[in-house]
């Protein structure tokens, strides 16, 4: 008897001095920013600064890290644009040989990001486009997509995006650093500048001119008649009715370092 009550005060003493664990939001552990990290990369790119730093911390990170930082589409859209563009400058300007065959550049692997190491294609059409099959013309979606586009694609298209990115050639739209806040403002305006420079209107034939990225993603735009609509929206033309649509030849030149303030 004297043994057990000895027992139960040593249970009581010992739930009494037991540690609470402290809640992980306190424990002072800081998560990094992704898209201010994207925008610092973009700038050392443009000013010519080592971004191995950047590349290194990006490649290091972890899937679940990265996704649970970008939650929005601002967010994606934000720092996808800016990591495209960036590894453009970088890539190019080392190696400026690797443009000559651009199918080959734009489809190998050669950019690790949270320990995948994917393709330009990879990040503008199954990221920046969700999913979307890079010979589909904007219609078809790549199907069975893997873990790594699931987790960080955007969760809607933006056709905008065709005049924020930038491939490094001569007719590719310039380039600007993008931020979450001011996304939507500024694909706005740089659409608006990019279509008003490549878009010419023959009154006398009724005809415009326009680039082919409007052909090559037809789907994204919601097809001619979507292609109209946008370029009425952007004071191009005045009416859709009757208005036929010609593609410009793309300038593939190799033109790096063609930056904007948006």
């Amino acid at each position: 008897m004297k043994n057990n009550v000895i027992f139960l005060l040593f249970l009581v003493l010992l739930s009494c001095c037991k540690v609470k664990e402290a809640p992980l939001k306190n424990s002072g552990i800081k998560t990094t920013d992704f898209n201010k990290l994207s925008e610092q990369f973009l700038e050392f790119a443009r000013d010519g600064k080592d971004t191995k730093g950047i590349q290194e911390q990006l490649a290091t990170t972890t899937l679940k890290e990265l996704s649970d930082a970008l939650e929005t589409d601002e967010q994606k859209f934000a720092f996808w644009i800016n990591i495209y563009n960036a590894y453009i400058q970088v890539i190019l300007k080392e190696n400026p040989e690797f443009y000559n065959d651009r199918r080959d550049f734009f489809s190998k692997e050669q950019i690790t990001i949270a320990g995948e190491t994917v393709a330009f294609a990879k990040i503008e059409h199954g990221i920046i486009r969700k999913s979307q099959w890079e010979l589909g013309l904007g219609y078809f979606r790549t199907w069975f997509p893997d873990k790594f586009e699931r987790k960080l694609r955007v969760n809607k298209r933006d056709y905008r995006i065709h005049f924020a990115l930038n491939c490094g050639a001569k007719d590719c739209p310039p380039v600007a650093i993008y931020t979450p806040k001011r996304i939507k403002e500024q694909l706005e305006k740089g659409t608006e500048i990019y279509l008003k420079r490549t878009s010419d209107y023959d009154a006398s034939k009724n005809e415009v001119g326009v680039t082919s990225l409007f052909s090559w993603f037809r789907g994204d735009f919601g097809g001619k008649n979507g292609v109209k609509k946008i370029l009425k929206e952007q004071g191009i033309i005045k009416d859709t009715k009757g208005v036929d649509l010609s593609y410009k030849n793309y300038d593939w030149t190799l033109e790096l370092d063609n930056f904007i303030d948006l």
